[in-house]
C-alpha cells in the first residue's frame, strides 16, 4: 500500500513539474515576444527619438533572438521558428525597399494569419498542432499521449476540434492586427498589439480548459489530480492496520 502511495505521489510530482516547466516557458515567451518588444519600441521612439520604421525593426529583434537561441540550445531545426525568422527578415526587407513602415508594423497580422492557416491544415495530418504542442509542453507523458491516440477516438476528436478553435482563433486576430496596422496611429498599434496578444491568448485558454474539463481529457492527462485526499485516508487506514 505504501508503495502504491509513493507511485502517485511521484506521478504527482511529474504533473506538477511538467506544468510549472511549461508555465514558465511561456513566460519567457511572452516576455521575449511581447513584453520586451513593445518596451523597446517606446524606449527608442520617447527616449532616443528614434524613427517609427527603425523603432519596429530594432523592436523586432527580441523574439528573433529567442527563437535563434531555442534552435541553438535545442540543437535541433525548428521549422515554426525558422519560419518566425524568415518572416521578420522578408517584413524588414520589404519595408526598407517600399519604406513603409505600416508594412513593419503590419507584420504580426500576416505572421499570426500565417500561422493560423498552418494550424488549420495540421488538422488534416496524423497529428494535429494543438496535439503535437500537448507533447512538447509534457515530453514525461509522450508514450500515455501515443497510446491514448491511438486508442482513443474521443481523445484525438478533441484535439483536432481544439485545433481548428486555435485556427480560427488566430484568423480573428490576424484580422484585427491588419485593421490596426493600416488605420490607427503607429504609437497606439505597437500597445494594443501585445495587448492584443494576452487577450486572445486568454480567451483560448479558457475555452481550451473548459473543453479538456467537460470532455474528461483533463482527468485523463492527470489521473490522479483532485484524489489526493481519499487516497490519503485509504492509505492512512492500510498504515493504522498494519501498525496493529
Amino acid at each position: 500500500m505504501a508503495a502504491l502511495r509513493d507511485e502517485a505521489e511521484l506521478a504527482q510530482d511529474s504533473n506538477r513539474n511538467e506544468q510549472a516547466a511549461a508555465r514558465r516557458q511561456f513566460a519567457v515567451t511572452m516576455l521575449c515576444d511581447v513584453v520586451l518588444p513593445v518596451g523597446i519600441y517606446f524606449v527608442l521612439r520617447k527616449v532616443v527619438g528614434c524613427g517609427e520604421l527603425l523603432s519596429l525593426l530594432i523592436s523586432a529583434a527580441a523574439p528573433a533572438l529567442n527563437t535563434a537561441h531555442h534552435i541553438v540550445t535545442r540543437r535541433k531545426v525548428d521549422t515554426v521558428g525558422v519560419f518566425v525568422i524568415a518572416i521578420l527578415v522578408l517584413v524588414g526587407l520589404g519595408s526598407f525597399i517600399f519604406d513603409s513602415p505600416r508594412l513593419t508594423l503590419a507584420k504580426g497580422g500576416w505572421f499570426t494569419g500565417l500561422i493560423a492557416l498552418w494550424i488549420l491544415a495540421s488538422v488534416f495530418t496524423s497529428r494535429p498542432f494543438t496535439y503535437q504542442a500537448l507533447k512538447a509542453l509534457l515530453p514525461g507523458k509522450s508514450e500515455m499521449l501515443e497510446g491514448l491516440w491511438a486508442s482513443d477516438p474521443h481523445f484525438r476528436r478533441i484535439w483536432r476540434s481544439l485545433t481548428v478553435l486555435w485556427g480560427v482563433g488566430l484568423l480573428v486576430d490576424a484580422a484585427l492586427r491588419l485593421i490596426m496596422a493600416y488605420t490607427l496611429p503607429f504609437d497606439t498599434v505597437v500597445a494594443l498589439d501585445g495587448v492584443l496578444y494576452f487577450v486572445t491568448y486568454f480567451v483560448l485558454q479558457v475555452i481550451t480548459h473548459i473543453v479538456l474539463h467537460k470532455s474528461g481529457v483533463f482527468r485523463q492527462l492527470f489521473p490522479g489530480r483532485g484524489r489526493r485526499p481519499a487516497r490519503s485516508t485509504v492509505s492512512a487506514s492500510a498504515d493504522d492496520r498494519e501498525a496493529g
